[in-house]
């Protein structure tokens, strides 16, 4: 197995979401008592919170640059960074080190053509719904995105930021999700993109009218299969 690095802890909920994933699936392909060989720099969320309040992306690429160097350092062949929001720094750090970060975007978007996917409504914090950093990745791949509605932008992110976090699930929240997404479906669009790690802990991604591209669930798996991938 190739060593694998993790810049985590944004949130340290979905990080652990990551861990359990690619380690019950290279279990499952490999058999036995077979679990990954990862590396995980878990930053502290505080510091990158009180930079994007400041909008101070620079100092946030930095942060990231210098947790990215660690991984590489340490043996990482490859790297995932476990958010989607902070993929807005990604083409400030991918350049500063001599290993692949995969980008959570294209890995989604990639699935999204490999299903035959033409257009999606995208869900997650409000700078992964309303701006370009993240949507244009997948418009590039062909795929047609919905304009973001104002509303469930301001309610999605309040709950993200506000409860789950901090691993807090609250039935209201996951009523409030199925809603929207039922909505959601309404409209002439083939799929639902979750572009939040958090969002699968109030989504039940297999029991809705519409396909919904889990971003935890696919990015993980991209990890995977660079894992168990030879040389």
């Amino acid at each position: 197995m190739r060593k694998f690095g993790l810049i985590g802890g944004m949130s340290w909920v979905s990080t652990e979401n990551y861990y359990r994933r690619i380690n019950s699936e290279v279990q499952r392909k490999l058999g036995g008592f077979s679990s990954a060989h990862l590396l995980i720099e878990s930053v502290n969320f505080s510091d990158y919170a009180r930079l994007q309040s400041d909008d101070d992306w620079d100092a946030a690429a930095g942060l990231m640059i210098r947790s990215a160097k660690r991984l590489q350092q340490s043996g990482a062949t490859a790297m995932l960074i476990c958010s989607n929001a902070m993929h807005k720094v990604y083409p400030k750090v991918a350049p500063e080190v001599d290993i692949p970060i995969l980008h959570i975007a294209e890995c989604v978007g990639d699935h999204m053509v490999a299903d035959g996917i033409k257009t999606a409504t995208l869900i997650g914090t409000r700078n992964v719904m309303t701006e370009g950093f993240y949507r244009k990745r997948l418009v590039g791949k062909g795929i047609t995105l919905t304009p973001p509605d104002e509303g469930r932008v301001e309610e999605i992110d309040r709950i993200i930021y506000e409860e789950l976090m901090f691993s807090n699930v609250k039935r209201d929240s996951e009523r409030t999700l199925k809603t929207f997404i039922t909505d959601m479906a309404k409209q002439q669009i083939d799929a639902i993109v979750l572009g939040s790690t958090e969002l699968d802990m109030i989504v039940d991604t297999k029991a809705n009218i519409l396909p919904i591209y889990d971003s935890t669930e696919i990015h993980a798996d991209a990890a995977v299969n660079w894992i168990l991938e030879e040389e």
